[in-house]
């Protein structure tokens, strides 16, 4: 499908910014003054930069707000409606922290709640698509979860560290989001590899009905031009391409924190798990451009796609 800008932008800031949210809603740095006022206001910068981005691919982004009523329905709308109430909740919190010193535990636990159910929800508008059985899996919201506990993780340990000159804990957490991700990471990458979109409940013999006479094989395009159709769902990207990209979100966003999040604990400071966060969200934008790049919706069978997706040897009836 075709990654647009604007989603890659929105789901990896967001993220992170919900990762933070939930851990100082936790008391990850409570009552530590100055830092705590700057972790949540970038906190609630990555959250807003990334929501509003979200809108910028809408045809009509005045409109957005009317997507918070299907929330009875619609994972999209849900997240609209989790992430205000998040956020709200959270600002609360942070000012009756900084300005009163009231350190509201059980509100806290609610807003952390509710952070996680948010990157659930972005991550269930991709995971409930049929139409994408890439996407369609459990896996992705674990894979969303992940990174989203790591970044916010990363960036409160340099908060922390930027307090107190070590944040060990913070850090450990960190490697452990940081990991546990990864390897969902790897195996949804495993599985994608090996979901051709040909080989599912979706093929040309199945649209048609024609399977029992045999394999189908599309003779000419449905269109003579590119429709809206060829240009969002039937999007194509390189094999060695995508190879390379994902060695290289692997390696920004996994191997290198790794690296700079052990040199904090050895050597302490804040520039260690900042440069960590930073080489981290490099490498989720590179990851999550190929989530929408390698993509494959079925409405791409009606443009040959599937004889090109279908491994040699399939069936030409079904079982």
């Amino acid at each position: 499908m075709h990654p647009a800008r604007s989603i890659i932008v929105f789901t990896t800031l967001s993220g992170a910014g919900f990762g933070l949210v939930a851990l100082l809603a936790l008391g990850a740095l409570a009552g530590s003054g100055s830092p705590l006022l700057w972790a949540a206001l970038l906190a609630l910068a990555l959250t807003g930069v990334g929501l509003l981005s979200s809108t910028f691919h809408l045809g009509h982004p005045e409109r957005a707000w009317r997507a918070l009523t299907q929330w009875r329905t619609s994972w999209l709308s849900r997240e609209g409606v989790l992430s205000i109430a998040t956020l709200g909740l959270f600002a609360v919190q942070m000012a009756a922290d900084l300005f009163y010193g009231m350190r509201l535990v059980p509100l806290g636990l609610v807003t952390a709640a509710l952070a996680t159910v948010t990157v659930y929800a972005t991550a269930m508008i991709y995971a409930s698509l049929k139409t994408v059985p890439r996407w369609h899996t459990r896996l992705t919201p674990a894979c969303y979860l992940g990174f989203a506990a790591a970044g916010g993780a990363m960036l409160a340990s340099a908060f922390a560290a930027g307090a107190d000159g070590r944040a060990a804990g913070l850090e450990w957490l960190a490697l452990g989001f940081l990991l546990v991700a990864w390897a969902a990471k790897g195996l949804w990458w495993f599985r994608a590899d090996r979901i051709p979109l040909g080989s599912g409940d979706s093929r040309p013999e199945t649209a048609t009905r024609l399977g029992r006479y045999g394999r189908v094989r599309l003779l000419e395009p449905p269109h003579s031009m590119g429709n809206y159709l060829t240009r969002e769902m039937v999007f194509r990207t390189a094999r060695r391409h995508a190879a390379a990209l994902r060695r290289a979100a692997a390696l920004l966003g996994g191997g290198l924190p790794v690296l700079l999040l052990a040199a904090g604990l050895a050597a302490g400071g804040w520039i260690w798990p900042a440069a960590a966060s930073l080489s981290f969200l490099l490498g989720l934008l590179a990851e999550r451009w190929l989530f929408f790049a390698e993509a494959e919706h079925v409405v791409s069978l009606y443009y040959g796609e599937g004889e090109r997706a279908r491994p040699a040897g399939f069936p030409a009836r079904p079982a």
